[in-house]
């Protein structure tokens, strides 16, 4: 049987680029047939990246049969996966977020979870001396993923050798970084056309702090304004989003790329509180500013207090 790659759901750039770069190898070099998949619409980012790389978007899929093949990328959240994921073959999981529990598997499997910013860095140094092999487009996949996560590099996540491999990667393929990222981040910005309960669902994760269930959202944007100008409607939509999702509260996290800060929006009491308790800010209005804030898995999430 095909193994099936996957990431989380709500898939970014790097859970829509890691599959196909897996399935790459899996396939091209491992002689194990893979295809990648999505559990959900790809971000508008990940669909520029797509489009570059002329990257097919994979399957979007919202289940696995029982004891289907599978490998998970860029996650270890059941939360963040089909709820019917236990039932399947799970034949390995890599990942570079913290170990959350709650995945069953029915045998031994290969785990590889790193403290690095990226699951494609992991990806490439898992390959060993057959990464040479990949294409130009898995190339180009595995860059955009670096970039991605990293923000260029701003994200207190980057690591040195994130920014080796992705320095590499694009000499490999003779693309300028700075251009070529803010062409990504252009893409990522365009939010337009995107409903209120899909922009704060578009990178969303679902969280329980201290018996709290939150569904905490970024928003990655070189034009925050953009966001910021729709606040009160996004802050209507979030009692909506919050029943239909089991959640008690939407954060919505819009993060500035440039000016490296990130601004939460403030509904109620429940939300000033956690700003003031996680981030030890002074919350006058509907929104708060949090210079410096760029990275949910290191900032965000860790200091999380109700």
């Amino acid at each position: 049987m095909t193994i099936q790659v996957f990431g989380h759901k709500s898939p970014d750039t790097d859970s829509t680029g890691s599959p196909i770069i897996w399935a790459w190898y899996l396939t091209e070099v491992k002689g194990e047939a893979a295809a990648p998949k999505l559990l959900g619409e790809p971000n508008t980012e990940a669909a520029f990246v797509l489009t570059r790389w002329n990257l097919d978007k994979p399957e979007i899929i919202s289940g696995v049969d029982a004891d289907a093949p599978v490998v998970i990328v860029d996650t270890n959240n059941p939360a963040e996966l089909p709820a019917d994921i236990n039932a399947a073959d799970i034949r390995a999981i890599i990942d570079h977020h913290k170990l959350v529990g709650g995945i069953e598997t029915k045998g031994p499997i290969d785990i590889t979870v790193r403290p690095l910013a990226c699951t494609a860095t992991i990806m490439i140094d898992l390959m060993g001396d057959d990464a040479a092999k990949m294409p130009e487009a898995i190339k180009g996949a595995a860059l955009s993923c670096i970039l991605s996560d990293t923000l260029e590099f701003r994200s207190p996540t980057t690591t040195d050798h994130d920014k080796a491999v992705a320095e590499k990667l694009a000499a490999d393929l003779g693309v300028d970084i700075s251009a070529y990222a803010a062409e990504m981040f252009e893409a990522k910005s365009d939010v337009s056309a995107f409903s209120d309960a899909e922009l704060l669902r578009m990178d969303s994760k679902e969280y329980n702090i201290d018996g709290t269930e939150f569904r905490v959202s970024v928003l990655e944007t070189t034009a925050p304004k953009i966001v910021l100008d729709r606040k009160d409607s996004l802050m209507n939509s979030m009692v909506d989003v919050a029943k239909e999702d089991g959640a008690d509260q939407v954060l919505l996290f819009v993060i500035d790329i440039l000016n490296e800060e990130a601004t939460l929006l403030v509904p109620n009491d429940l939300v000033k509180t956690v700003a003031e308790k996680s981030f030890g800010a002074t919350v006058e209005g509907d929104t708060v500013v949090l210079p410096g804030i760029m990275s949910r898995k290191k900032q965000i999430i860790p200091n999380l207090k109700v």
